[in-house]
């Protein structure tokens, strides 16, 4: 984060707002004065120079291809996230309004061009068919359609589509294609400076410039190629995580990655150093965050990810190497005993631009039990049917004060302006880790509460291999030196949020709560909290909710001497001895 950055954030949290809505104004006209600039007659011809006729390269999209929905397409219906709409067998979906705003923008982004292509010369010829009417009503830059978080997606499908279209192409609809291209790559340099997304931005646009022949793809390759290198160094940390501290951005950056790797083989020249080595990190990050279920971690505008995506983008890796205990740049602990394995969240939100997906659930955790996702977080991202409310404290498996949140995305005129950044959340978590054969010792505390309540939260877990046990407390203290008033009593809550497979029922103490995963495994999750409840949650998965249940621990924390309650989530069975 630079210093202007800093600055806004610092004027944020002090109550004096006053600079950045200038700033945010400022931002604002810019924004609108070059989409202005670039629908005129003058950008228009900018993004249509130098003319592009052809293709040189096809890349491959790693991500796995589903040809039974490429068939649904072909018998004239779309069923993209969560809605569908039938323009029928060789019908218009673009000259009809869309079931939903998810649903234009899957439709315009092309990510189901994969799903035509993977059933042969009749999808291409489909898609083909689908792209040209598109070409016909969006062809030029409108609000919608060329906006950033669709025009990037599209670029990228469409390059790796390139080649197999021109196959089925005349040499008039190969030059539409090709000048179609091109010129939304071109434009998409011109949105990419946007630090959450400059990476994946520039990685299609450099896509693109692969995928095009002549003088178009190489002056793409020229331009894109060093701000990729730059965005990649600012992006990827050194243990592979993002700076926007999401897993899920993680992999699929990784994807896009290993797609321009291959499309630069092809065209004989080797991928950027930073490039390879935010492979390298990527993929070392992916093993961290990647659980027994197969998904990953959902943190911080992130979701569990599909198993078969996963796959695929470890399918380059040569060895078998274990994941890390602890990611020391991207601030994430990882836990593993004999089935239970736990990532916990142990640093601070991302900062200014970097904070858009930005959680405010400090301290937060996920647990896995073999093949059973037991405890998790809301897998809210940008693209979810879903408010902003997930990304407050109470969304996710931590613990909350009040009905206070942790931090706050901004809204209105500001978040139109800057973004829906994450304002007032943490700024220090400190963690310490204890290793050894008798098990993981785990410490953090987080002053979330410090500046609203002046109160620390403090985190404590023990997995014991042996037992497969994991142990837990959760303790309010005072921030700094004991307040001489009266003692203040704030209501605190301690959530548990569970994945929607788990079948949950609270034992006849009314403390004892029984989970049982879809493999049927029992375990206890057993409390020293006042009260203890379930109440109803949510957990997304491809943007869409799915009802679950959350263990709510509620009780009262006191001021002068704060509170604590203690848990621990321990197997009803051993578990079963492997089959040899």
């Amino acid at each position: 984060m630079g210093r202007r950055e800093r600055f806004d954030l610092m004027l944020l949290r002090a109550g004096a707002p006053a600079a950045v809505w200038v700033r945010a104004a400022a931002a604002l006209i810019a924004r609108q004065a070059s989409e202005a600039a670039s629908a005129g007659p003058l950008g228009r011809w900018l993004l249509d120079r130098p003319a592009a006729t052809g293709f040189a390269a096809g890349p491959r999209d790693f991500r796995p291809a589903d040809p039974d929905s490429g068939r649904e397409i072909l018998a004239g219906r779309f069923a993209l996230a969560g809605t569908a709409l039938e323009p029928g067998v060789e019908g218009d979906p673009w000259d009809r309004p869309s079931p939903s705003r998810l649903f234009a923008v899957a439709l315009h982004r092309f990510g189901w061009a994969p799903d035509l292509l993977a059933i042969g010369e009749t999808g291409s010829r489909e898609l083909l068919r689908l792209f040209l009417a598109w070409r016909a009503v969006f062809g030029r830059i409108n609000a919608f359609a060329w906006a950033p978080d669709v025009l990037e997606r599209r670029v990228f499908n469409l390059a790796c589509s390139s080649r197999r279209l021109s196959a089925v192409a005349s040499e008039a609809e190969t030059q539409m294609l090709a000048a179609s291209l091109a010129a939304q790559a071109r434009r998409l340099l011109q949105l990419s400076d946007a630090p959450p997304r400059a990476a994946e931005r520039l990685a299609a646009a450099a896509t693109a410039g692969a995928a095009l022949g002549g003088q178009a793809g190489e002056r793409l390759l020229a331009k894109a190629l060093p701000r990729l290198s730059r965005a990649l160094a600012a992006a990827v940390l050194p243990d592979g995580g993002l700076r926007t501290r999401s897993p899920q951005q993680g992999l699929e950056l990784l994807l896009d990655l290993l797609t321009l790797d291959d499309a630069l083989l092809q065209r004989g020249r080797e991928a950027p150093l930073e490039a390879a080595r935010a492979i390298d990190r990527l993929s070392g990050a992916l093993r961290f965050f990647a659980l027994s279920d197969g998904r990953l971690a959902a943190f911080h505008g992130g979701e569990a990810g599909d198993p078969a995506r996963i796959d695929a983008a470890r399918a380059h890796e040569d060895s078998e190497a274990k994941p890390f205990g602890y990611a020391p740049h991207s601030g994430y602990h990882r836990l593993s005993g004999a089935t239970l394995q736990v990532i916990v969240d142990a640093a601070p939100p991302a900062e200014g631009a970097w904070s858009l997906a930005a959680c405010a659930h400090p301290a937060a955790m996920e647990v896995t039990a073999g093949k059973d996702r037991l405890i998790v977080n809301p897998g809210w991202s940008p693209g979810a049917a879903a408010p902003q409310a997930m990304r407050l404290t109470a969304a996710g498996s931590t613990a909350c004060l009040g009905e206070d949140s942790a931090g706050q995305p901004l809204t209105g005129f500001l978040a139109r302006a800057l973004g829906p950044r994450l304002v007032g959340g943490p700024t220090r978590v400190e963690a310490r880790r204890n290793e050894n054969e008798g098990g993981v010792w785990l410490e953090i505390a987080q002053d979330g509460w410090a500046a609203s309540h002046g109160l620390i939260h403090e985190r404590r877990l023990f997995l014991d291999p042996a037992a497969d046990e994991l142990r837990g407390e959760d303790r309010f203290a005072p921030a700094g030196e004991m307040p001489k008033t009266p003692a203040q009593y704030t209501p605190y809550a301690v959530r548990f949020h569970l994945h929607p497979d788990v079948q949950v029922s609270v034992a006849r103490d009314g403390k004892s709560v029984l989970l049982r995963g879809g493999s049927d495994r029992g375990w206890w999750f057993r409390n020293d909290a006042q009260e203890v409840a379930l109440e109803p949650s949510a957990w997304f998965e491809g943007g869409l909710p799915r009802r679950s249940a959350q263990i709510v621990l509620r009780g009262h924390v006191s001021s002068t001497a704060g509170a604590r309650v203690r848990w621990k989530l321990t197997p009803v069975e051993p578990e079963p001895p492997k089959k040899r």
